[in-house]
């Protein structure tokens, strides 16, 4: 019964990782076992489909360290998923998967595997290709930062750029409207009730107008939670070309975590900052992390041409920092709430751990044994040890004929699983 128009790798990973109904004894997958069992199909050469047949979900709960009990049981629910998709596709509401081709390039680029396993979405898939300017910002925000916002849209308007944000109330909403209201294009990314917020009747005429996208990783009827609110601003700035800060208190909110975690990232998007006298301390803070002033004076004409211009003289002034194989390592934990914490440091504990996230950096590519010696100026015994107990940690995927690395993270990002 479960929909035809869904692929078989969707299928299997909506099962997996999927909410339906009132459904409360089957605990859905979180991102991190998720992309545990994806790190396990892709040693094992299959991919999410071959899991709905019944043999292969023993191997791979061993494989993996998930309960086998638990993925056959989360497996099992083709009846509910099917009388599931069934209304959510009567209301408009289509589903994509990391495999499937419309999937947003951009999350699996600058999200690798931290991009979520679903998606739900109402509107021209078109629009999936983002780009434009994300737009975020305080639910409180004082009349001049609302002006600006409004300003700021229309800007994008003009220059046939999208506005990004987050459909909450405040600088979401209203960056999305005056979007909307000037003839432009919208793609408001959901961190709730995604159903209501389609029926809405602006909305609805947007959507049909093909320039409005709502996108949600979570379900179509899923209530307010903080932590989808914090986990939904990596996505803002992910589907877009720049952001921008409206206002931002420093040190709390979800608009100051949503930056923070962006600009730490290891190739961040540019963030913007509204500023001026009257703009909130936070603003002024996260210049002083790595942020970007927004302009003075705005190219109305070229608003494209004038970022993108801004952005490299900026990357250019920047110090440039070489790693060593011996720098100290940043340890990205996930909080239960599925958040990044980017702010803890471990020292490692051996040399192989201080290593490791410099050679998983050049294995983004495939490179020999030879390539990663003469990169990384170290000795072939040693490298080759190092080689070994990556591929038995199963973060490095081996291969022969000729022999050949590459990190699983990257072959995950290759492969869309």
């Amino acid at each position: 019964m479960i929909n035809k128009l869904l692929t078989e790798d969707t299928k299997a990973i909506i099962l997996l990782c999927g909410v339906f109904g009132n459904d409360r004894f089957n605990k859905p997958l979180s991102l991190k076992e998720y992309s545990s069992l994806v790190r396990w199909l892709i040693r094992a050469n299959m991919r999410p489909a071959d899991l709905l047949q019944k043999p292969n979900i023993a191997e791979a709960s061993l494989g993996c360290g998930i309960d086998r009990q638990r993925m056959e049981s989360l497996l099992s629910r083709g009846v509910e998923l099917g009388f599931a998709v069934e209304e959510w596709q009567r209301s408009g509401i289509w589903i994509i998967s990391r495999s499937d081709t419309d999937y947003p390039s951009r999350y699996k680029k600058h999200l690798k595997d931290k991009a979520p396993p679903l998606l739900f979405g109402v509107g021209d898939r078109s629009l999936l290709n983002g780009g434009g300017l994300g737009i975020v910002g305080s639910r409180n925000v004082d009349r001049d930062g609302e002006a600006f916002t409004r300003y700021v849209a229309e800007l994008c308007v003009d220059n046939q750029m999208p506005v990004v944000s987050g459909g909450a109330r405040g600088v979401d909403q209203i960056s999305m409207t005056a979007a909307i209201d000037a003839g432009g294009v919208s793609i408001g990314i959901l961190a709730e009730n995604l159903l209501k917020k389609s029926l809405e009747r602006k909305n609805r005429y947007a959507i049909a107008d093909g320039r409005l996208l709502l996108l949600s990783p979570y379900h179509p009827n899923s209530r307010f939670t903080v932590g989808a609110a914090m986990g939904r601003n990596k996505l803002i700035y992910a589907m877009a070309d720049y952001g921008l800060v409206v206002s931002a208190k420093a040190e709390e909110g979800g608009t100051w975590a949503g930056a923070i975690e962006e600009l730490k990232r290891e190739n961040p998007r540019p963030i913007y900052v509204r500023v001026g006298d009257k703009v909130p301390q936070g603003n002024n803070k996260l210049l002083d992390l790595g942020a970007i002033r927004w302009p003075e004076s705005v190219n109305k004409e070229n608003l494209k041409r004038q970022l993108a211009e801004i952005t490299a003289n900026n990357q250019r002034q920047k110090p440039i920092e070489q790693p060593t194989l011996f720098d100290s390592v940043k340890n990205t934990e996930t909080s239960a709430d599925g958040e990044i914490d980017v702010s803890s440091e471990k020292i490692p504990n051996t040399i192989y751990e201080a290593v490791l996230p410099i050679i998983l950096k050049e294995l983004n590519s495939e490179k020999s044994q030879d390539e990663l010696v003469t990169r990384l100026n170290v000795q072939k015994n040693q490298l080759n040890m190092w080689l070994k107990q990556a591929v038995e940690d199963g973060v490095v995927e081996k291969y022969s004929r000729p022999v050949r690395y590459i990190a699983i993270k990257s072959k995950m990002a290759q492969q869309g699983v």
